[in-house]
């Protein structure tokens, strides 16, 4: 085992992040080192490489960042049970003290002593990842890399998803961005009458209709939700909603048209002086749940169990590749993330590119102008496990 390896730091309280090489990681007692394979970029990571408020108050620097991942086990501590090296296997990036009273009931994924992957502690951007044996997920069958990235924000979106009774309902969910679109998908999955999606973007609203075909989108700098209620034919409002966007708006007027006894998840993080109309949640007998993270573990169990029997959240990769020496900023700003940033504070000067379908990381000296799958093959031969999926 070399005792060095790349990885993306956030090496000062400052925007941006350094590709560099670092130690590798030592496997601690009960610790499993996984090899990482593919590693997904959440908006956390974005978060955190802009520096905004709520990464100064939580990332202590230097950290390596990142914390969605799929990978295969190099290397095992001899109290690690359950698994062996060479499986396929992704991880929950919530660490818990599996002694206060939620831990001790079940109920991990409240526990307040959590440590995040990526934002407590060393994350996966990086060639190598340990985490405790306790938070390896193995793999099922039939599940590719790709998707394996990606099943922490999925996870989010089933936990919101599932968090009430689907079945035969009427769902209304708040903001069309990934984990928004997942959950539009799982709802579809789990036999809901209709699901609505709203946005402001209608990139994501056509998205979202690829993803989930029988979807009734809307997009309320045009339309109000009114419309919706009158174009689906519904009487009394919707039973299930789901606020995936954080924005205050977006929340106050899906409490305005729930139906009585409706149920609210909440996952989108909303400013603490949100305003909404307590008469409609007192009258009309209104729940309010808030979500984080997922139910371990019976939010993955239950994820790749659908994945494996029909649920899809995949993109066609030809269809949202960039040609990056086109346009590099079309499709990307859309999503929310800067096309192009450079990674400072290296001996050589790296890009990251954005996609909807991908990030690349690349030297300045191997940058060539050519499309997405060009620039994947050039990726492949330089910098092998640094490749990296964006949600």
């Amino acid at each position: 085992m070399k005792s060095e390896m790349f990885a993306l730091v956030k090496e000062a309280a400052a925007p941006g992040l350094t590709l560099k090489k670092v130690p590798v990681p030592k496997i601690g007692v009960g610790d499993v080192m996984i090899k990482i394979h593919k590693t997904a970029i959440c908006g956390t990571d974005v978060h955190i490489y802009n520096w905004e408020e709520w990464s100064q108050r939580t990332i202590k620097p230097p950290m390596v960042v990142g914390h969605e991942f799929v990978g295969e086990i190099v290397a095992m501590d001899e109290n690690a049970s359950g698994y062996k090296v060479g499986d396929i296997v992704s991880g929950e990036g919530h660490i818990v003290c599996k002694t206060c009273r939620n831990c001790m009931a079940g109920r991990r994924h409240l526990c307040k002593k959590t440590v995040g992957v990526g934002v407590n502690r060393d994350g996966s951007f990086a060639e190598y990842l340990c985490i405790p044996y306790e938070n390896v997920v193995k793999v099922a069958n039939g599940i590719t890399e790709e998707v394996a990235a990606c099943l922490d924000p999925l996870g989010n979106a089933v936990h919101t998803a599932l968090k009430y009774d689907v079945t035969g309902e009427d769902v209304l969910i708040t903001g069309a961005g990934p984990i928004g679109i997942m959950a539009a998908a799982v709802v579809a999955h789990c036999g809901c009458r209709y699901v609505a999606v709203t946005d402001v973007n209608d990139y994501r609203l056509e998205l979202t209709k690829k993803v989930v075909p029988s979807a009734y989108t809307l997009n309320v700098t045009r339309d109000s939700l009114d419309k919706a209620v009158k174009d689906l034919g519904m009487k009394e409002g919707f039973d299930v909603g789901l606020e995936m966007s954080g924005n205050e708006s977006a929340f106050s007027s899906m409490v305005d048209v729930m139906n009585s006894g409706g149920k609210i998840a909440l996952l989108g993080l909303i400013s603490g002086k949100t305003h909404i109309n307590w008469d409609h949640v007192i009258f009309n007998s209104l729940t309010i749940q808030g979500v984080y993270g997922r139910e371990m573990f019976e939010t993955w169990y239950k994820m790749m169990s659908m994945l494996q029997t029909g649920l899809d959240i995949a993109f066609d990769e030809n269809e949202l590749s960039l040609s990056l020496a086109a346009d590099r900023q079309s499709g990307v700003s859309r999503l929310g993330y800067n096309a192009l940033f450079k990674v400072y504070e290296t001996q050589k000067d790296f890009y990251i590119f954005l996609t909807p379908a991908h990030a690349f990381l690349v030297s300045k000296s191997d940058f060539v102008k050519g499309s997405a799958e060009e620039l994947r093959v050039l990726l492949q031969d330089k910098l092998d496990t640094l490749y990296i999926i964006c949600k």
